[in-house]
């Protein structure tokens, strides 16, 4: 329909609070569904094409995509729906379509979408004038922004233009589905099924519960100058640490060495990532001030050790009390 030769007095017309809603409703649920797809992606980016320069202080429990694929799983139906019902109103009253509320709403969806193009684009330019390394997830994750800033602009600015009808409306939900489904499916191929991320997620708590108790024999150490026997004996003396697999139900397994070494042991479902198994935690109390927790599917033990000369006050002495002020 072409409003310039319309009738000023027709395009007036009488905009309800349920014109309102739909018009605003579609375009926050379509920043909804936009926000959480480019979230999908980059997480399955980050997965199959992980940094592998430099030290990674994240887990592989940290790659989930439960949150958005929920999302989109839900919010998309909605997103259709609202579209549908914004259709047929347009079908009863077509001068809608060109009201105020319509047209700022599309405009303001095409003034971001089109921000973010360039924006996308100024990136690609400036990484490569600035010569830094341009790696596959890198380059990845540009095409998925611009892929879904270019679906969201054209289809818009068709809608706006009069250039959609009824079929390549159809179309366009069908691509959508599509893109969606297949980032779904991707996700899944990547990281594993729902079951395979409980898995995962119950040897992240298992890393966790070592991690905490790592520290706090490495604080009995500090304060009594030597390791404990056994778990039961810090929980004795009010040291709070987690005890059982929360998945087994069985007690951690901690094996006191010679001096200053010791094994903590859990069974862990699945093998880590090597690239993202370092330690969130530094503890310059460790040998190398780092601890990894790196560990195949089964049993592991990780081997800890102690430098006593970090306690030892011929070394390192106490600092001296503060003198009273005069």
């Amino acid at each position: 329909m072409n409003t310039d030769n319309m009738d000023p007095n027709q395009t007036k017309i009488k905009i309800t609070v349920k014109d309102f809603f739909l018009n605003l409703g579609t375009v926050i649920v379509l920043s909804i569904v936009v926000g959480h797809l480019l979230n999908l992606l980059f997480t399955i980016i980050n997965k199959a094409y992980p940094i592998t320069t430099g030290y990674s202080y994240g887990y592989y429990g940290s790659y989930s995509i439960s949150w958005p694929v929920a999302t989109l799983i839900v919010v998309f139906p909605i997103y259709i729906s609202l579209m549908w019902l914004l259709e047929k109103e347009f079908e009863k009253v077509p001068e809608k379509r060109f009201s105020g509320i319509h047209k700022w709403l599309t405009y303001m969806t095409l003034f971001i979408a089109g921000f973010i193009i360039p924006g996308d684009l100024i990136t690609v330019l400036y990484y490569f004038i600035d010569g830094q390394e341009m790696t596959m997830g890198f380059i990845m994750k540009i095409l998925s922004v611009l892929v879904v800033a270019l679906a969201v602009f054209f289809y818009y600015i068709s809608d706006i233009m009069g250039k959609l009808n009824s079929m390549s409306r159809k179309v366009w939900i069908g691509v959508s589905f599509l893109i969606i489904l297949g980032a779904i499916v991707w996700g899944f191929s990547v990281l594993g099924s729902p079951r395979t991320q409980q898995l995962l997620k119950y040897d992240q708590q298992k890393v966790s519960d070592l991690q905490n108790i790592n520290s706090q024999v490495i604080s009995y150490y500090s304060i009594k100058g030597f390791l404990p026997k056994t778990l039961e004996e810090m929980v004795g003396e009010d040291y709070s640490i987690p005890q059982v697999d929360p998945q087994s139900q069985k007690p951690y397994e901690y094996e006191r060495g010679n001096d200053a070494t010791y094994k903590l042991c859990a069974e862990f479902n699945r093998a880590s990532d090597d690239k993202n198994s370092t330690s969130s935690v530094a503890y310059p109390y460790s040998y190398d001030g780092m601890n990894t927790w790196a560990h195949p599917a089964g049993k592991h033990c990780f081997k800890q050790s102690i430098n006593p000369n970090l306690y030892n006050s011929n070394i390192y002495p106490k600092s001296l009390p503060a003198l009273p002020a005069r």
